[in-house]
């Protein structure tokens, strides 16, 4: 066996060289299975007086001796009272008086005079600005705004409470119509549908030309300067007197179509008459 051993270092005897070589390794291993830690891992040390604090527990067995003390003689005053009237008078008439009460009373009676005369002053002062004065100025620059104005004041409610009102009118008109159209005859109710359809497109005709007549009126502003505006005023009311006048023509018109529809109708009775008869 001696013979398979190859030392590192050159050497006489192999059998030597090993045995001194095991030696070397065995002390190795030994001093580092003996060698210390440079650095301390383990926990620290624990002490009895850190944990179980003696005069702390001293200190309050001492006050809970004290309170049952107390209690015990408090239970025995308690009982005693219980049992006779007791001893001490719990009363006390003492009336609480103040060194400086006067002149406490004396100051606030001369704040209070103070406060008093200030207000009387506040309300002895008359305004510097006249408020009344102010709304007639208002007024008259209203009255001014509405001269210079092109449209009148609030025009657009205006305009929105006609058309309600006309909503309404046409809703009405058209609830006549349905409980009448209940009693009709096929025939009328042919007759008022061309009448309806006359109608409506009467009433478009109409607001074309009041479209028209309004764009001609705004192209006669625009063009007019300065001294024609009186020109175009003018214009702006014959115009107007025309609408009037057609509107009470188409009102004429209107009405006597419907008298010729009642005759109509009586018309339509009469031959209706003969022959359920």
């Amino acid at each position: 066996m001696h013979k398979a051993y190859q030392s590192i270092l050159p050497c006489n005897s192999r059998i030597l060289k090993e045995r001194w070589d095991r030696k070397y390794y065995d002390e190795h291993r030994q001093k580092v299975k003996e060698a210390q830690p440079m650095v301390d891992t383990k926990a620290p040390r624990t002490y009895v007086h850190l944990h179980l604090k003696l005069k702390k527990l001293q200190l309050e067995e001492e006050r809970l001796a004290t309170i049952e003390r107390d209690n015990r003689i408090l239970l025995e005053k308690m009982s005693q009272i219980m049992r006779t009237k007791g001893r001490v008078d719990h009363r006390n008439n003492y009336v609480h008086r103040s060194l400086n009460r006067e002149k406490r009373q004396r100051e606030l009676l001369r704040v209070t005079k103070e406060n008093q005369e200030i207000l009387k002053r506040i309300l002895a002062r008359e305004p510097e600005y006249n408020h009344l004065q102010w709304d007639k100025e208002w007024e008259e620059n209203e009255a001014f705004m509405d001269n210079i104005s092109r449209y009148p004041r609030d025009w657009w409610d205006q305009e929105q409470k006609e058309k309600d009102m006309r909503k309404e009118e046409a809703k009405k008109k058209r609830q006549e119509e349905n409980k009448g159209r209940k009693s009709r005859t096929p025939r009328e109710r042919r007759r008022t549908k061309s009448r309806e359809e006359q109608n409506e497109s009467d009433e478009e005709e109409r607001k074309d030309e009041v479209d028209e007549v309004a764009a001609a009126q705004e192209k006669q502003e625009e063009e007019t300067d300065g001294g024609k505006d009186t020109k175009g005023q003018e214009k702006v009311k014959e115009t107007e007197d025309e609408q009037d006048k057609k509107k009470e023509e188409e009102k004429k018109e209107e009405e006597k179509k419907e008298e010729k529809a009642e005759e109509e109708k009586e018309e339509e009775k009469k031959e209706v008459e003969p022959e359920t008869a």
